[in-house]
């Protein structure tokens, strides 16, 4: 059983010494080149993202949501004219108006949220 053990260890031991030698397209092989790698800025602009316009938000009972029919009206949160939030991938973004651009709606950005606030938001999130 001790011999098993023995294999194991230096099959891993061979394993990470082979993974703390790799080259990658020249690169290297210390922790720090691995740090300095950028991204192709081309693969990132390719990424789909889904974006969110959020008019406001409700909270109902399974009963009161069962009871919901055509024409039924759900109060939400905001107030009429009050800025409808832009969520990238659920995280907010901006905020802004609805507008109209040919027949279709838009929004209109009058605030961008700063990087410093989303990562907050995103971590009470977690």
């Amino acid at each position: 059983m001790s011999e098993d053990n023995d294999k194991d260890s230096s099959e891993s031991d061979v394993l990470l010494r082979g993974a703390k030698n790799v080259d990658t397209d020249g690169v290297g092989d210390s922790a720090e080149s691995f740090r300095n790698l950028s991204l192709d800025s081309d693969l990132l602009k390719n990424i789909p993202v889904t974006i969110t316009v959020q008019v406001g938000k409700t909270s109902l009972p399974i009963k009161s949501l069962m009871q919901l029919t055509q024409g039924s009206v759900v109060e939400l949160d905001r107030l009429a004219g009050e800025a409808l939030d832009l969520l990238v991938n659920n995280t907010l973004v901006a905020q802004g108006e609805i507008v109209l651009v040919n027949e279709r709606y838009g929004i209109r950005l009058t605030q961008i949220v700063p990087k410093s606030a989303r990562l907050k938001l995103a971590e009470t999130s977690e």
